[in-house]
């Protein structure tokens, strides 16, 4: 296979395959440097070759009113999903399917009252302890695990994830680029320049310095717009809130919650708040509009968010950061808190007794037949116990109870690729994902499946739809023309294919002709 090394020919365990809680791995100053370098660019990514003696932008439409764009959907979504291949080569996308499946109906239920059919809109969580969300071209929205871990309510998440969707429903990426013009080409001169001044000097320690300089230039030349921006997010995203069922007054209450959490230095201050200034102003007038609001009846928090919650609290600690103590304390105060127990399951699955872990959540496993949560768990803990077969069953056991659910899915076919029946996690999946659609990295597990039970074909077309997932057309079609040259195909299989690759050729061609294409999807 092209891909870093990745080869279907010889059979390989997907780094998600691991039965343990995995922490995070992401190095802090790589780290700090990305998110520096998207949250700069993110106002400024499309740029045009300058005519001879004219100016960068000058052939560029104008783009009149927030209804018209600089750069089409099409484009916004490409531009996005390439930055997303390239956050998850850094490590900074959290592929938990769990988290991913709850963050994704969570910003569903306020995708859905905001779409007007022309929004694309897909919701991720950031490997990342700090206090951020964002919204890159495409409708990725992320949020980092730091700031769901600072929420104490779910209409305070939801907040936030409205208040990015009404970014990307009102274009404000696209808007940023008319507002900024050159300037923020110069910031981006500005940030690669210290880069590379790092770079060549060898020493990283003067680089932050000039991030933080580009990064207070490109912010300054553009507060008066950001302020206007967020204003109009948040009166957007309220009415997405109320409409949803939520309690409007989530998101005023998370401001207040960032309010109380902003520092005594720029040190402390959470990214958030340099990204989207609140003040007490924008708070009274966020609590002005949720009382406008029909009145909604608050609903409970529900289990999922707060167990997803403690989640992401263990899977994210560092290794040394053992929260079994933690959770000893937690149980004391809250005994009978379900969310408390999951996490100290977890946490004991991680730093302690995998078979003691098992016993614990066999039993929140039956009294909850209706959270697979409990069950994939379960699972786990027996796998990391070495108790396989037992795994095995709680996996079938599980999707009895929940057919398709993604992730007992995703890991039910983790465990027989381990249990040497990729066969049949292979089979598996591509029923779960001809119903379900799957994020790349699933994608990638099914390639890797099929891989292993000997079916090339299927696994150089599933490499392909990775890489088209990635925004990658031009691997996409090596993998392809190998898939087509695999030996023992079908007849079927090799029209899937060869379709398939006349679309991508298709889309290059009219690239290389300066023609927009639509992309295949």
């Amino acid at each position: 296979m092209m891909e870093r090394g990745l080869n279907p020919l010889t059979p390989a365990r997907s780094k998600a395959a691991t039965p343990m809680i995995r922490a995070s791995t992401a190095r802090p100053a790589r780290l700090a440097l990305f998110l520096a370098l998207l949250q700069i660019t993110a106002p400024a990514l499309p740029q045009a070759v300058p005519d001879s003696g004219r100016s960068a932008f000058a052939s560029l439409p104008d783009l009149g009113s927030g209804a018209n764009a600089l750069i089409s959907r099409q484009e916004e979504h490409q531009i996005g999903r390439m930055m997303m291949r390239d956050l998850r080569r850094e490590n900074l996308v959290l592929d938990d399917p769990e988290s991913t499946e709850y963050i994704n109906a969570l910003g569903s239920r306020l995708g859905a009252e905001a779409q007007d059919g022309e929004h694309k809109l897909s919701y991720f969580v950031v490997r990342d302890r700090a206090v951020n969300a964002f919204a890159i071209p495409g409708g990725f929205i992320g949020t980092n695990v730091g700031l769901i871990l600072l929420t104490d309510h779910e209409s305070e998440l939801a907040g936030v994830l409205a208040h990015e969707t009404g970014h990307v429903v009102q274009r404000h990426i696209a808007r940023s680029v008319e507002a900024q013009g050159r300037n923020s080409i110069a910031s981006i001169a500005g940030l690669l320049g210290a880069i590379l001044i790092g770079a060549i000097s060898g020493s990283p320690d003067a680089v932050p310095g000039l991030i933080s300089i580009a990064q207070a230039t490109a912010m300054q030349q553009s507060i008066n717009f950001t302020r206007m921006e967020e204003h109009e997010a948040d009166r957007v995203g309220i009415g997405y809130l109320a409409s949803a069922g939520f309690d409007p007054n989530g998101m005023a209450g998370f401001f207040g919650t960032m309010m109380r959490s902003r520092g005594v230095s720029n040190d402390l201050i959470p990214p958030l708040l340099l990204s989207h200034p609140v003040d007490t102003v924008r708070i009274a007038e966020a609590r002005a509009r949720a009382a406008a609001m029909p009145p909604v009846t608050p609903k409970p928090d529900s289990a999922s968010y707060l167990l997803i919650r403690e989640r992401l609290r263990v899977i994210t600690a560092p290794p040394d950061g053992d929260l079994r103590i933690y959770y000893d304390k937690q149980l004391e105060a809250n005994p009978d808190s379900m969310a408390i127990k999951y996490g100290a399951a977890l946490a004991e699955i991680r730093w302690g007794d995998a078979k003691a872990a098992a016993h614990k959540l066999a039993k929140m496993a039956a009294q909850n037949p209706e959270l697979p949560l409990f069950q994939t768990a379960l699972a786990q803990a027996q796998l990391a116990s070495g108790d396989k077969a037992a795994a095995l069953a709680t996996f079938e056991k599980g999707l009895a109870l929940s057919p398709r659910n993604v992730p007992l899915t995703v890991h039910y076919a983790e465990a027989l690729m381990q249990a040497d029946k990729p066969k049949k996690a292979h089979e598996l999946l591509l029923d779960l994902f001809n119903n379900v659609p799957p994020t790349p990295e699933q994608i990638r597990l099914t390639a890797l499946a099929a891989s292993a039970a000997g079916d090339l074909g299927d696994a150089y077309y599933y490499m392909s739809e990775f890489h088209i997932s990635n925004g990658d057309l031009m691997l996409a079609n090596t993998q392809l023309d190998m898939a087509l040259a695999s030996p023992e195909i079908t007849d079927v299989q090799r029209k899937r294919f060869f379709a398939r690759r006349e679309e991508i050729r298709d889309v290059l061609r009219e690239e290389r002709g300066g023609r927009p294409a639509a992309r295949p999807n």
